[in-house]
């Protein structure tokens, strides 16, 4: 597993938007939050553009990916939101470039399809972490800013504690160790079937959502479970599900997890803090994680 470099105070950052626009405004916050963690922000064009629900047309948002895949002066990629769009940039991505040049990615949601490829085809570490255009401008509570600085700076993880928002669940108990990876459940699951498919083997997967009616959940964890996406899945660790709420006599997410993914007879672990909410953990995918699903400890061995 290769882990690319972490940052440092002064490192210059590539701040680029490969899915959605940011919102009005918010370009000056976002880059006035880099600053505050010591860092050089680069502004690339996608971050001023706006297409539909994108961040400028395809060929903008690949070139600014591949722009700063290619700069060596870029020590690492920000990624100033999620939204929609990066699946789009498959075929326009340098993927041989990217790959000779590995460097610390960081966000989360539709940055998902970046992390399934660089965790699970080129064997290298990048960061589900807040995001600045979406919380990082905001200001971050003392336990989101501890991991996101983790994550840029580096230090030792070992066990990753939940806050006191949430309280974690076993679904299936059980101990499991294997490579950490995945990220939003939408975009895991619609990945299923391509170039970029999840490689669960030896792993163990992350899930995390908002928005979403239960029986949304139910489909594509159920195409996943058929797909064969869970062979030789180690175990599973779900996060947040903000807002996935059913109608009166729907099912619950508990429920759901408990008759989709309960058979899969792996160690499974509800209600970790992190993804769509704050406070959030930011968890380092492609590291080593081992999980008690008895004693609800998830722990990044390094």
């Amino acid at each position: 597993m290769i882990t690319p470099k972490f940052l440092h105070e002064g490192s210059r950052v590539a701040l680029l938007a490969p899915s959605g626009p940011l919102p009005e405004g918010r370009l000056d916050e976002a880059v006035a939050a880099v600053e505050k963690y010591g860092l050089k922000p680069v502004v690339y064009p996608s971050c001023k553009q706006t297409h539909g629900y994108f961040a400028g047309m395809d060929q903008q948002r690949a070139a600014d990916f591949n722009a700063a895949y290619a700069d060596k002066s870029i020590e690492g990629i920000l990624c100033a939101r999620g939204g929609y769009g990066a699946q789009r940039l498959y075929k326009l991505i340098d993927w041989k470039t990217v790959f000779a040049n590995p460097k610390p990615l960081f966000g989360y949601s539709d940055i998902t399809f970046f992390h399934l490829i660089l965790g699970c085809y080129a064997d290298t570490v990048s960061y589900h972490t807040p995001m600045p255009s979406t919380e990082w401008y905001k200001g971050l509570d003392e336990y989101t800013d501890q991991y996101l600085k983790l994550a840029l700076f580096g230090g030792k993880w070992g066990e990753l504690p939940n806050c006191d928002k949430e309280k974690r669940v076993t679904v299936v108990g059980g101990k499991a160790q294997g490579k950490l990876i995945g990220g939003n459940l939408s975009l895991v699951s619609s990945a299923v079937g391509t170039p970029f498919a999840p490689v669960a083997k030896d792993c163990i997967m992350f899930l995390e959502d908002i928005g979403e009616a239960p029986y949304r959940l139910d489909g594509m964890l159920n195409h996943m479970v058929q797909a064969g996406s869970f062979d030789g899945c180690r175990g599973i660790i779900l996060g947040y599900y903000t807002d996935c709420k059913g109608k009166d006599g729907s099912l619950s997410i508990p429920q759901v997890f408990e008759e989709v993914l309960a058979p899969l007879n792996i160690p499974i672990l509800s209600g970790v803090t992190c993804g769509h909410d704050l406070p959030t953990l930011s968890l380092p995918l492609g590291m080593d994680c081992a999980l008690d699903a008895d004693k609800k400890t998830i722990t990044i061995l390094q």
